[in-house]
């Protein structure tokens, strides 16, 4: 048995897993984000209420990248981690070894190895959340690729300039990776948002639009169809490039079947390989595809 964390900006969650990657879920606390001994501690104390301290390992699966090369995160949710080799520096503190993947990347092993991906050998998992991210497995392993940026298909600058029926133009809106236009900044239930308020002037969050959007709103239906045609394009690309055999969907938004199966015909309208079979599917492993990811990887040994 281990010790997995599934860690983001605000919380840190905490289970025990086995080799097989199963789960069982025992603590969240508060995630310290500007003291990294303090960080340090509550994993410490987490792993010791586990009572795992004859296990294998630790794994983390984190909001933010890891350089496989390098081991360092880059992590702007959390300060105190930002710009170290996290895990060296947690394995020396802690006195076992540690594997660290990005959040999105645990996800889309989860989904290939348990969940909606189970059988098939090139699984691009999606998050369509807060924002967007990605994570692409090949044959039950992830593809940590260079700076360990592979599946980040929400950054660049891709979006459209224009979208829906008829067009109406929208701006590259400025992005928190430094870019404009990405997929990320019209993605997501931020994007949604940010969308709807260009279009309509009105300041409405997320689930205000789908409600409305599902009551059969006019302005809401123009939301939801220019996101869904500004995502819809880079998607198809990014299925085009990896050759993905299935795309589960995770994240707040994928817990709205319209709209995934709306999002679903356009990237297969899209994309080189027709398929009259679905090919973005809702995650099968909510809420904990993150733990569940992170317990993988200790039994695969990995460390992207």
């Amino acid at each position: 048995m281990t010790i997995c964390f599934d860690i983001g900006g605000s919380a840190i969650k905490a289970a025990i897993a086995s080799p097989q990657g199963e789960i069982h879920p025992f603590a969240r606390v508060a995630t310290p984000l500007d003291d990294f001994e303090a960080f340090v501690r509550a994993l410490a104390d987490l792993r010791q209420q586990g009572a795992a301290g004859q296990g294998d390992g630790v794994a983390l699966s984190i909001t933010g990248v890891v350089d496989p090369r390098s081991q360092i995160i880059t992590c702007a949710n959390i300060p105190c981690l930002d710009g170290r080799r996290l895990a060296p520096d947690l394995a020396e503190r802690l006195g076992v070894r540690v594997h660290v993947a990005n959040d999105a990347d645990c996800f889309a092993l989860a989904e290939a190895v348990r969940g909606a991906g189970r059988g098939h050998r090139i699984v691009f998992g999606i998050i369509i959340g807060t924002g967007i991210g990605g994570g692409v497995v090949i044959d039950g392993r992830i593809l940590a690729g260079a700076g360990g940026f592979a599946g980040e298909w929400g950054h660049g600058p891709v979006a459209a300039t224009e979208a829906g029926d008829p067009p109406v133009a929208i701006p590259r809106f400025a992005c928190g990776c430094g870019q404009k236009g990405c997929v990320d900044t019209v993605g997501g239930a931020r994007g949604l948002e940010r969308l709807h308020r260009h279009l309509t002037g009105d300041e409405c969050e997320s689930t205000e639009i789908i409600s409305a959007w599902r009551a059969g709103d006019a302005a809401a239906a123009r939301t939801v169809a220019c996101q869904v045609d500004l995502v819809a394009s880079p998607l198809a690309l990014a299925v085009n490039i990896v050759g993905a055999d299935i795309v589960p969907v995770g994240g707040g938004l994928a817990s709205v079947p319209e709209l995934i199966a709306r999002l679903d015909e356009a990237v297969r309208r899209r994309i080189l390989r027709q398929s009259g079979e679905p090919l973005l599917v809702p995650s099968l492993l909510a809420p904990e595809p993150g733990l569940i990811g992170a317990a993988l990887l200790v039994h695969q040994g990995e460390r992207p």
